[in-house]
């Protein structure tokens, strides 16, 4: 039974970035050159890497507005302007192909959004075509796709599943109508059961639902029945999300009313009941907001030390460079980070010339890259070995990171860490409040110096 002590909790709910990068993307520079774009990808696919890819695609469109979205997404049901995003995306296929080292292996595929079932059955078979046409796939690919059950069909499903894919993942939020209505999304507990039933029936190997909470008139009481529906239905993994109401990044959510956000001890309240809850009902704590069953592969990853973490949170696949296609989606490999421009129309201009859809970048330093590997050990391994990094950096770890080290000392006293000569290890209560523990290696923060705004770490 994992117990959840609030008060601590309370003691170091403060701002923090999540750690899906380092640094984090509001480091990214403007002016990153496209030419050192492009020599790096060339070098990064020298015939002697045959290091794996990981491939995510962009589908920005939905349905309709979810107040308490912070996805970049777009609200159409234009199927034409639908039609010509997805023929887009073929065109950068192809320039990225003329990239890459074409005899490389596609380990991992992910579509996110927005809502990549938005496209229609024959849109998803056609542009999976392509993909499967201009990569090469591996036998065991992980392949996952968000998906919603507002609009989707069985046939959906199946085009996906013919396609290749072999993950579903799903928002649900919460199953109370009234906290559904507040928030536009409305998705009974049928619709979702009816989704999961023909996701087992066509055999995907996996299904992760999305729970979210702090959204309007969530009550400790009302969140727990949607718990108990969630284990009923017993998805491989669960993901458990904060709600960050940032009205100043996303204006939509300027529509969901501040007094009826729950207070931020009801807020922990329901935090703490989950985590005690799931654990208790058998799903593994990986950390932060994601669960597992015990068999599954994030679990085991997790077991194994071999845990990995990107701009999809949580992943098994810690051996892959990162490739990403589609507006605002971001890449990473070796020691590059780029994003892809914002907006449609410069998105079709820079493609219609022939170039790849650059907007920005990042181009580490070998502090970066070091501060980078710490992190993210603390972030999936939840220790840190110093003789590895020792070794691999040709560094004293302790003098190095010895500003570092001073700030891990704070979190000792309330048994959230674990501080040795030669490690540091993060205790079971020192997993939920990871990212409060890896920002002592952040070398940004105190240049951020508040100019940053970032969601709260709990």
């Amino acid at each position: 039974m994992f117990n959840i002590d609030i008060d601590l909790i309370k003691k170091y709910d403060k701002p923090g970035p999540r750690y899906t990068s380092y640094p984090t993307a509001p480091h990214f520079k403007d002016d990153f050159g496209y030419e050192q774009y492009l020599s790096s990808i060339e070098i990064n696919n020298s015939s002697s890497n045959s290091t794996p890819l990981s491939l995510y695609f962009h589908v920005p469109f939905c349905d309709t507005l979810c107040y308490f979205c912070g996805c970049n997404m777009i609200i159409s049901n234009n199927r034409g302007r639908i039609a010509k995003y997805v023929d887009y995306l073929k065109k950068e296929i192809i320039l990225l192909k003329k990239q890459l080292n074409g005899k490389r292996i596609v380990s991992q595929l992910h579509w996110g959004g927005g809502t990549p079932t938005h496209l229609s059955p024959i849109e998803i078979t056609e542009l999976l075509s392509f993909i499967n046409s201009n990569f090469i796939l591996d036998s065991n690919i992980e392949a996952s796709c968000e998906i919603d059950p507002r609009e989707l069909t069985f046939n959906h499903l199946k085009a996906l599943r013919d396609g290749g894919f072999n993950r579903i993942s799903m928002g649900v939020q919460d199953f109370t109508h009234e906290v559904q209505v507040a928030v536009n999304r409305i998705q009974p507990e049928n619709i979702t059961r009816q989704a999961v039933d023909w996701v087992r029936e066509l055999g995907f190997h996996s299904i992760n639902l999305d729970l979210m909470y702090g959204l309007p008139h969530q009550t400790l009481e009302t969140f727990s029945e949607t718990l108990e529906k969630i284990i009923d239905i017993s998805p491989n993994r669960i993901a458990v999300f904060n709600y960050a109401h940032v009205p100043w990044m996303k204006k939509h959510m300027e529509l969901i009313k501040p007094e009826d956000l729950p207070t931020p001890d009801v807020k922990l309240s329901i935090l703490k009941y989950t985590i005690e809850r799931l654990t208790d009902a058998g799903y593994i704590f990986i950390g932060m907001d994601h669960f597992a069953k015990p068999d599954d592969e994030l679990a085991i990853a997790l077991n194994d030390k071999k845990l990995h973490r990107n701009f999809q949170g949580y992943s098994t696949k810690s051996d892959t460079d990162l490739y990403a296609l589609g507006i605002t989606s971001i890449s990473q490999f070796s020691n590059i980070y780029s994003q892809n421009i914002k907006t449609e129309k410069e998105y079709f201009d820079k493609i219609d010339n022939a170039l790849l859809p650059l907007a920005k970048g990042y181009f580490m330093s070998e502090d970066d890259v070091l501060r980078r590997d710490v992190i993210m050990s603390l972030m999936c391994d939840f220790e840190l070995q110093f003789k590895s990094f020792e070794n691999k950096y040709g560094i004293i770890f302790n003098e190095y990171f010895s500003t570092g080290i001073e700030k891990v000392k704070h979190f000792i006293p309330d048994n959230l860490v674990v501080l040795n000569q030669d490690s540091i290890i993060v205790t079971e209560m020192g997993r939920l409040l990871i990212r409060n523990i890896a920002m002592c290696f952040d070398a940004f923060l105190d240049e951020d110096n508040g100019k940053v705004r970032y969601s709260r770490t709990v």
